[in-house]
């Protein structure tokens, strides 16, 4: 099968700090990555059937001294575009900027 992404995705664990804004009101969630690429980050959370599909992120992701591949991420937002029972991935608002 052909690869279709449009960025390569790094396989790191890291911390995550989410703010969830949907209409109603603002959720704050501490996760871990599963995934991130310049394009958009997978959140481990049991959560996420919990989260409506209209819900905007905003993403603070940290990241350790010692990694160098994402020493430029800055904190970014997205929106939401799937969740499944392992958590919840998110499309950044505009490509992240990413050393992977």
């Amino acid at each position: 099968m052909k690869e279709r992404r449009q960025y390569k995705r790094l396989s790191d664990e890291l911390p995550v700090r989410l703010e969830a804004i949907t209409s109603s009101k603002i959720r704050v969630l501490y996760v871990k990555t599963k995934n991130i690429s310049a394009g958009g980050i997978f959140v481990y959370t049991k959560e996420a059937s919990y989260i409506p599909e209209d819900t905007r992120f905003i993403i603070d992701l940290t990241i350790p001294r010692k990694n160098k591949k994402l020493k430029n991420f800055e904190k970014c937002a997205g929106t939401w575009v799937r969740s499944t029972s392992e958590g919840i991935a998110i499309r950044f608002n505009r490509p992240a900027k990413l050393l992977i």
